[in-house]
């Protein structure tokens, strides 16, 4: 794997794949790794789309339809004081973690048809329970982590794609860096210092930009060396999607508590 621009050099039984041969893998490599951005960039416009939606059903500046009253005037509609406030407020935020798990689980036995739409679905979930970020930080804060987000992940996802270097060692590292992240994310919501969340959106950055080109390598490996094709293709184009999409919103979600201006 240290060489993966030599077109997969070997055949089944040893046979140098020709020069059509490799023309071939490069188009058919080119194609699925487009496929997948594809699905990602659509999955981020979804949950964007999502997240606006939700946040301009949630407030108002209108006092006769407000149910709950905020900073600057600023007030809660029925609608956001029950999706932001209420005990419901749990299942917005559960919600998408227990889909991502359901789509890591059951995704290899869906159609590619129905894995599509799960995916879409997740990714409206996802936008639900980042609504709340447009009335923690001001707007033009978001835009500029967003824009922030977007050029270093496809810095690192490009690096991953073209470097020559095997980065499959790093994963098992990047790995065990998540699970802490999350254990460590779990304690803060009973602990809620402020330390602790810098340190793990400090950290997390980390772990999700290498996870960003690790996971770009491993996906151009798959295809190189798993002989996909129709529906195997397309199904594990949208699980590669789905891994890349992941790690974008966590990346930015973090970036957002970093560098992100909050409201006053």
């Amino acid at each position: 794997m240290s060489d993966y621009e030599r077109n997969v050099a070997t055949a089944q039984f040893g046979q140098t794949i020709g020069r059509a041969g490799s023309v071939a893998v490069d188009e058919g490599l080119r194609a699925y790794m487009l496929r997948i951005y594809n699905f990602m960039v659509f999955g981020l416009a979804i949950t964007g789309l999502a997240a606006l939606g939700i946040y301009m059903l949630s407030v108002t500046t209108d006092p006769s339809i407000a149910a709950l009253k905020m900073r600057d005037g600023l007030m809660l509609t029925a609608f956001g004081k029950a999706l932001f406030v209420s005990p419901l407020k749990w299942v917005v935020m559960l919600a998408p973690l227990a889909m991502v798990f359901l789509l890591s689980f059951g995704i290899q036995r869906m159609r590619p048809a129905t894995a599509q739409i799960a995916f879409w679905i997740f990714a409206a979930l996802v936008g639900v329970s980042l609504a709340s970020i447009f009335m923690v930080f001001t707007h033009t804060s978001i835009v500029r982590v967003f824009f922030i987000t977007a050029a270093s992940f496809g810095a690192l996802s490009l690096w991953g794609y073209t470097t020559q270097r095997d980065l499959s060692g790093m994963g098992s590292f990047l790995l065990m860096g998540l699970f802490g992240i999350i254990l460590a994310s779990l304690v803060n919501l009973f602990m809620a210092s402020s330390a602790l969340q810098f340190a793990i959106s400090v950290i997390g950055v980390l772990v999700f930009s290498g996870l960003t080109a690790w996971d770009t390598q491993r996906l151009k490996t798959e295809y190189l060396y798993g002989a996909m094709d129709g529906e195997t293709a397309e199904r594990s184009a949208i699980v590669g999607a789905l891994s890349l999409y992941l790690n974008f919103i966590n990346l930015f979600t973090l970036l957002l508590q970093l560098l992100g201006q909050r409201e006053e």
